[in-house]
């Protein structure tokens, strides 16, 4: 959340950062979001005002029937009770006022950092710097998918068969692998880079998913979990064609999972329908949200709170499964592991003042790009542009790993500070030694690296001509000693 009092004195650059972020008025918003502050603050001054008359009014109130003073005691009971009309009105809408400027600015995105580069999307982006050579091979490098499926250890159709598409069955060394992996970074980031590990709530509430931005704006990107009361749907029926006929759209599309056929069989629904209000209830609660990384809980573990400074820098690390319905995925990468709805990741989030957060993301950077460094898979780390980066950052280091079945590099870490943006929505400040007031802290998160591709990348860096492939030898202990893994037959 951007600072509104910064908004009103910084007008000029809330504009340029709109723009640079691909805004097509930034003006005609700034002027809303200027109004309604104007507005609300207005009426906030006046509602105290009427405070206080009303409090001092009470007290006179006394004071003349102190005195017996009836005619001027009842002449202030009619005011208090005017007074209170106006208050209970003036409260009203100033909760309108703030509920219509929290959806204006919980829908703005962070402000880029002076250094990041301006442009529409990835076209934009700058290299930063290459490290490692991408191997060459004497045979026609396989994707990963092509090495997975021919070693009887990558199952695509049983996946499908389970849950749909974009999901995978690893099998045997493959799935043993990916946990050494994880293993493998969980150690690093811990024992190495000074991190501590935590296992964090899979499920989160609304107000977790807000803090770190993935709510409002996101929420077709996610998948939320409900625990569906058991009620009797019957009751809901046989109250006319025209009725029934509305609840089975919407039991239709609820069961379906078509969300915007079930919102549009919500606002359909007759009002007359008896239950009406408890079917919409039943069937549009969110109770839970399934974590799309773990920087949800991770970041949101200071959320309401105020740190310490001494302990600042704060540095957490998790391995944990990650879920994203990719709503703006359609066609892309249909094939392999690249973009599933579920994959795993270990997450590194840390928590510090504004006076650390640029080193620290390039302290965080570097931690991430340790991983493929004892990997010994080439990479290379671009700075995203302002029409690239994610909603919530300042500015954003990618680490694309190179990929020889794709001849290509493709992302598999992306670092990002994002300032005091997710700490103003999670309330999370710090108290300055020796100062009374407090500040909000600076959040960063970044992949460590993201677990699926890191598989990806060694099948695709190590594999033979003949389809095996040779296990990393920082790994080897994690593998029980296994050097290759060739197709079980």
């Amino acid at each position: 959340m951007l600072d509104i009092k910064w908004i009103r004195e910084n007008q000029d650059a809330f504009v340029e950062g709109l723009e640079s972020r691909g805004f097509e008025n930034p003006q005609e918003l700034l002027n809303r979001i200027l109004k309604l502050d104007e507005e609300r603050r207005g009426t906030i001054q006046k509602l105290q005002g009427l405070q206080a008359r009303r409090n001092a009014a009470s007290k006179e109130v006394g004071q003349a029937k102190a005195v017996k003073d009836e005619a001027s005691a009842m002449q202030l009971m009619d005011e208090v009770a005017a007074l209170k009309g106006a208050i209970q009105l003036d409260e009203l809408t100033a909760g309108r006022l703030d509920a219509q400027l929290l959806e204006l600015m919980s829908n703005l995105p962070n402000l880029p950092l002076d250094d990041v580069p301006i442009g529409p999307d990835e076209t934009a982006n700058v290299v930063l710097r290459e490290v490692g050579t991408p191997p060459e091979f004497d045979f026609q490098p396989k994707q990963h998918f092509e090495l997975g499926e021919a070693l009887g250890l990558m199952d695509f159709e049983t996946a499908a068969k389970l849950s749909g598409s974009r999901f995978v069955v690893l099998k045997g060394p493959l799935a043993r692998l990916e946990r050494a992996l994880a293993q493998f970074m969980l150690d690093l980031h811990t024992s190495e880079h000074g991190y501590t590990e935590v296992n964090p709530p899979l499920l989160v509430r609304d107000d977790t998913m807000f803090g770190t931005a993935q709510l409002p704006k996101f929420a077709e990107d996610q998948f939320a979990a409900s625990a569906i009361k058991k009620i009797d749907l019957q009751k809901f029926f046989d109250q006319g064609p025209e009725a029934d006929k509305a609840i089975k759209r919407v039991i239709r599309a609820y069961f379906n999972g078509d969300i915007p056929g079930l919102r549009e069989a919500l606002a359909a629904l007759p009002n007359f329908v008896k239950g009406h209000e408890e079917l919409v209830r039943q069937f549009t609660e969110k109770d839970f949200w399934l974590i799309p990384t773990a920087e949800v809980p991770l970041t949101n573990l200071v959320r309401e709170s105020i740190v310490d400074e001494a302990k600042l820098a704060l540095r957490v690390t998790a391995w944990t499964p990650c879920f994203r319905a990719e709503a703006g995925a359609a066609g892309k990468d249909t094939r392999g592991m690249i973009r599933q709805h579920q994959f795993s990741k270990v997450e590194l989030v840390s928590i510090t003042t504004p006076e650390q957060s640029a080193a620290e993301h390039e302290r965080m950077t570097e931690c991430a790009e340790t991983v493929l460094q004892r990997l010994e898979i080439p990479y290379r780390v671009v700075v995203l542009s302002t029409g690239d980066m994610g909603f919530a950052a300042q500015k954003t280091y990618d680490i694309e790993v190179w990929l020889p079945g794709q001849g290509a590099y493709r992302e598999i870490s992306s670092c990002s500070v994002c300032g005091d943006f997710q700490a103003r929505r999670m309330n999370a400040r710090y108290r300055p030694q020796g100062a009374k007031d407090t500040r909000f802290v600076h959040t960063l998160n970044g992949s460590g690296v993201a677990v699926g591709r890191a598989l990806i990348a060694v099948l695709e860096n190590y594999q033979e001509a003949n389809g095996s492939v040779r296990v990393p030898d920082v790994l080897r202990p994690y593998m029980g000693g296994l050097a290759k893994i060739e197709r079980i037959a």
